[in-house]
């Protein structure tokens, strides 16, 4: 599967969530599109470096070659040179897979995605009508004040696309209610496409519904025909005990981007994720840490478990640590990913080992006690070195990837893995500072996850139900169907949690 986007940014690593939602990480440690998390999480495979392609990478390849003189004195035009590289690059993404999904961000008529367009309308001519699909994703809005369902703007949609040389084999339809027939007559009427090919996607309350409802109306079955593919019966088995599989518990994330949910998607599609595999419906509430910093953590108190995520900038930092004592405090069940450890480390060192003013140099330069720090240089899992400095560029700089993780004997998370050792992925520049990892120790921290060069992985606190944060973010490599252990872990101790308020409630 491939995303080509049409932004002018090599990858989205330096785009703010609030401009672009999260920046999902490959197993390789390409920093990719939030979309990607979705096809790995639909389709259970591992996207890379070759699976998102944006137009500042196209034309920072293209401009290399012309500066190296690969184009012989040629003047370097958008067709044929951006154009060529664009097929290339989805010739190089798709490798020898039987059929590719190639995702076009943005809208038809945008500038920037002309070159992507003119692209795949060269394929449909070079590969052939049996080889290409052309499915366009348009939207038919509801006005609710007259009940009126309108088809106009996918007629223009289509319209604009088919000006270009596009004709759409298949129509997918955004609408907030299911399409009637008559509208999906119409549109195929005015769109030159058949009437059992103009689908709706209405609006659902589970995303994982989706596979079905698509398959109900033969989408499928219509990609199958047109690419002449002989394939058995689908079977949605698995999506449908997916969409089964659910009862209540309540978990805070307490962030500093909750006000934009695409900017923790993953986080939050893999916390549903440990409550299927765990037969439980997960209530998530968002709490912006600037408010706790500013009212404090009493926000929380009906909260039956309390992840803080990953993040950048010291914008609400002090409320996370606060979120962090407070589970520690009052025996929460706690996960922190990431930035989650940091805090938590940093929580541990002030209260716990009294080490006061503790801090990260990321938020504090001057720290008398800097617990979290920029490391300069660690082994990559292919056992390369890699270095930074706090000059080096931002774009690309970080830890990124999977790597290996070891994991200690007798600790919660080595039990919640079942496994001696893991591979999970990374993205970020501070570790934790191996100088403070005796006090902490004494102090009752346990560092249960350790990489290869001996960095900080994993903490725990033995004499806590559930407190374990990750340097990593376990969250990209979760998916409905197969779950992530250290969620489910996470989503069982919340139960746990509220079974042991219930009898509490009941004597109030």
């Amino acid at each position: 599967m491939i995303k080509l986007d049409p932004y002018i940014n090599v990858d989205p690593g330096t785009m703010s969530p609030f401009q672009h939602g999260e920046v999902f990480v490959t197993e390789d440690g390409t920093e990719t599109d939030l979309d990607l998390g979705h096809y790995e999480r639909f389709v259970r495979t591992t996207c890379g470096r070759n699976s998102n392609f944006t137009t500042g990478r196209i034309y920072e390849t293209v401009i290399a070659r012309e500066r190296r003189g690969d184009y012989l004195g040629a003047t370097v035009q958008v067709i044929p040179h951006i154009t060529n590289e664009i097929i290339d690059s989805v010739k190089k993404g798709a490798g020898d897979a039987d059929i590719c999904l190639v995702e076009i961000g943005g809208t038809v008529g945008d500038i920037e995605s002309l070159p992507f367009l003119e692209a795949i309308r060269q394929m449909g001519i070079e590969l052939g009508a049996d080889k290409v699909v052309y499915v366009h994703l348009t939207l038919v809005p509801y006005i609710a004040t007259s009940a009126e369902i309108k088809t106009k703007p996918t007629q223009h949609a289509v319209k604009e696309i088919r000006s270009i040389g596009i004709q759409p084999n298949i129509l997918v339809c955004r609408s907030e209610k299911p399409l009637p027939d008559e509208q999906r007559q119409k549109i195929a009427l005015f769109t030159n496409v058949k009437e059992s090919a103009v689908i709706s996607a209405y609006d659902v309350d589970d995303l994982y519904k989706i596979p079905a409802i698509m398959h109900k109306q033969g989408l499928d079955d219509i990609v199958a025909e047109i690419l002449k593919l002989d394939l058995p019966p689908a079977n949605l088995s698995e999506w449908q005990a997916i969409v089964d599989a659910k009862k209540n518990s309540e978990a805070a994330m307490v962030g500093k981007y909750v006000n934009l949910r695409d900017a923790y998607i993953s986080l939050s599609e893999a916390l549903l994720h440990g409550g299927i595999h765990t037969r439980t419906r997960v209530n998530i509430h968002y709490f912006e840490s600037q408010d706790i910093e500013r009212n404090g953590a009493e926000c929380l108190k009906d909260m039956d478990g309390i992840v803080v995520p990953g993040g950048f900038g010291d914008r609400g930092i002090e409320g996370k640590i606060a979120a962090v004592r407070y589970a520690r405090e009052n025996n929460v069940p706690y996960l922190g990913i990431c930035l989650g450890l940091q805090v938590a480390v940093i929580e541990a060192a002030r209260n716990l080992a009294g080490l006061e003013g503790a801090h990260s140099t990321e938020f504090h330069r001057g720290t008398d006690h800097p617990v979290v720090a920029l490391i300069t240089e660690w082994e990559t899992s292919a056992g390369e070195r890699e270095e930074r400095s706090e000059t080096s560029n931002m774009g690309g700089t970080m830890r990124l990837g999977a790597q290996e993780i070891f994991l200690q004997d007798g600790s919660l998370v080595a039990s919640a893995y079942d496994a001696p050792t893991i591979h999970e992925r990374h993205r970020h520049r501070y570790e934790v500072n191996n100088n403070y990892r005796e006090p902490l120790e004494k102090a009752g921290v346990r560092f249960s996850g350790l990489s290869v060069d001996d960095l900080v992985e994993m903490i725990e606190l033995p004499d806590h139900p559930w407190f374990v944060a990750s340097q990593f973010h376990p969250e990209f490599t979760s998916n409905p169907r197969d779950g992530h252990p250290l969620f489910t872990s996470f989503i069982r101790a919340t139960v746990t949690a509220r079974s042991a308020d219930v009898p509490k409630a009941a004597q109030a």
